[in-house]
């Protein structure tokens, strides 16, 4: 197969798994980002405490897919971690997610499973049968109570809107377990790189056929120089913001430090709207096989995004589904192009689905190749469904 030359927009996941898998066929890739780090939004760096820092918020690996658990530990040594959360309310902290200590405590009973379940049963408004909104999901699942102290103050602050305007779909599956079990996901293999994301990110793009540009800006103009593009970055901005920009919220960070060990556990969640900000991480306890004598905490704070700031979670209400529709258009007319990506498809992405959805479309390329056929605009189809 003759080589070819990729240019690969965006050194985060998306783009770096993208980039190993054509280099390995014999391709070139050139990756570029505006930042001055790979590893997108996984960035983790050591701060001077000696504690190690998800720059941009914490990070948890977990994932059901084997080749994807395969894929990433050939680049770096993962350690087990379970992830565990608690949440304010008032003045008491809760475990999430919601499980059977949590309903026992909150409501001052002594259920068992099978006595928790019908009790909760309850509590559920039945009356909802098409849950439209994400509020209506949350008291159909739960009812009052747990709704207004766990979800409704929350979301408000995550989202910046009121509950009654988000999908129901954000909510989709019951938020409730009816056992003692704390651990937040329960995928089969789970943990955090020994060393943080970023080396990891580096060892995947540590190959002779690729060579990687930092605080640099790929212009649509360059695209002439390869035979094909990869674009990871926002799809609003390839197109010039065309159709407006995309809405997302973006988080702001308030670091301290402090000596010991400031809240004894890796997330606390502030679930009261009065609250200003949505939640405490304290980065010491991602890494539990380390010692500190000092701890970081990162202060939390959702808003919309602005035009510089970093863009974390799609909005996707109908204002923003109308733009995207517009973009996908002008995006399928396209050729020479891929949209990969959390950013590039406007879609939230844990990253085990990021490399999945990665490794896929690199496959695909590559057989597009070997076919002598166009390699498409999309591989997942940000509207919804996907194309093969």
């Amino acid at each position: 197969m003759l080589a070819r030359s990729f240019a690969i927009v965006g050194a985060g996941f998306s783009g770096a798994v993208v980039a190993r898998q054509i280099a390995e066929a014999g391709h070139t890739a050139t990756v570029f980002d505006t930042r001055n780090h790979v590893a997108g939004n996984c960035h983790t760096e050591r701060h001077e405490s000696g504690v190690m820092v998800h720059t941009y918020g914490p990070h948890i690996f977990h994932t059901q897919h084997e080749h994807v658990w395969e894929f990433i530990t050939r680049f770096g040594s993962m350690m087990p971690y379970r992830h565990r959360v608690r949440a304010m309310v008032g003045d008491k902290a809760f475990q999430m997610p919601m499980n059977l200590t949590l309903i026992n405590e909150f409501f001052d009973t002594d259920f068992s499973p099978a006595e928790a379940e019908a009790f909760i049963a309850t509590k559920a408004d039945s009356t909802i049968t098409n849950p439209v909104s994400f509020e209506d999901q949350g008291l159909r699942f739960v009812g009052r109570e747990l709704y207004d102290a766990f979800f409704a103050g929350y979301t408000k602050k995550q989202w910046g809107v009121d509950p009654t305007e988000l999908p129901a779909s954000i909510l989709a599956r019951l938020p409730l377990r009816f056992t003692a079990d704390d651990s937040y996901f329960n995928h089969p293999h789970q943990g955090i790189p020994e060393h943080g994301y970023t080396p990891i990110v580096q060892a995947i793009l540590d190959h002779e056929n690729i060579s990687v540009h930092l605080s640099t800006r790929f212009e649509r103009a360059q695209s002439s120089s390869y035979d094909h593009v990869v674009w990871t970055g926002p799809i609003d901005a390839y197109f010039g913001f065309e159709h407006g920009r995309l809405a997302y919220r973006t988080l702001d960070f308030e670091q301290h430090v402090s000596d010991g060990d400031f809240q004894g556990c890796p997330v606390l969640n502030y679930c009261d709207e009065q609250v200003p900000y949505t939640r405490i991480t304290e980065h010491k306890h991602f890494a539990p096989w380390e010692n500190h004598d000092q701890t970081v905490t990162y202060t939390e704070y959702s808003r919309l995004c602005g035009d510089n700031d970093t863009p974390y979670y799609p909005i996707r209400l109908v204002k923003e589904t109308d733009q995207l529709v517009n973009y996908v258009q002008q995006a399928r007319a396209q050729k020479g192009v891929t949209f990969l990506g959390r950013l590039g498809t406007y879609r939230y992405l844990d990253m085990d689905v990021t490399i999945h959805e990665a490794l896929a479309a690199a496959a695909a390329m590559l057989k597009a190749l070997d076919e002598n056929q166009d390699i498409p605009p999309f591989f997942t189809d940000p509207l919804g469904g996907t194309k093969h």
